[in-house]
């Protein structure tokens, strides 16, 4: 009994500790805002409404750190030029969304999304 007991309990350990938000939602949400991040100009509304999306959804900090990884995932796949940093830096604040992280391959998501925005 004792075991099953413990087994369960590693079980819900486990679940509580895993992200609820996957990298393939990360990517849709963001999709939008690729335009902007390369090319600059208006922010669409959709990627400020992929951006509050994105922060409804990463309520623990599991979450946020799992949204940020997938979010340098993204961002590493892009050819950067400080002007395309500046761009997915500005991207939060041009949609007056608070993000506990930044949109910057140098991010550090396991210190940074610690905190709830």
């Amino acid at each position: 009994m004792r075991s099953l007991l413990l087994a369960v309990c590693l079980v819900l350990a486990l679940h509580c500790g895993e992200a609820a938000v996957s990298c393939n939602t990360v990517i849709a949400d963001l999709y939008p805002c690729l335009s902007y991040v390369t090319q600059g100009g208006p922010v669409p509304t959709l990627c400020c409404n992929g951006l509050t999306t994105l922060k409804s959804q990463a309520q623990t900090s599991v979450d946020r750190q799992g949204v940020c990884r997938c979010i340098k995932s993204a961002i590493g796949g892009l050819t950067l030029s400080p002007r395309t940093i500046q761009n997915a830096l500005e991207l939060p604040s041009k949609c007056g969304v608070d993000l506990p992280y930044k949109f910057s391959p140098s991010t550090d998501c396991d210190s940074e999304t610690s905190r709830k925005s």
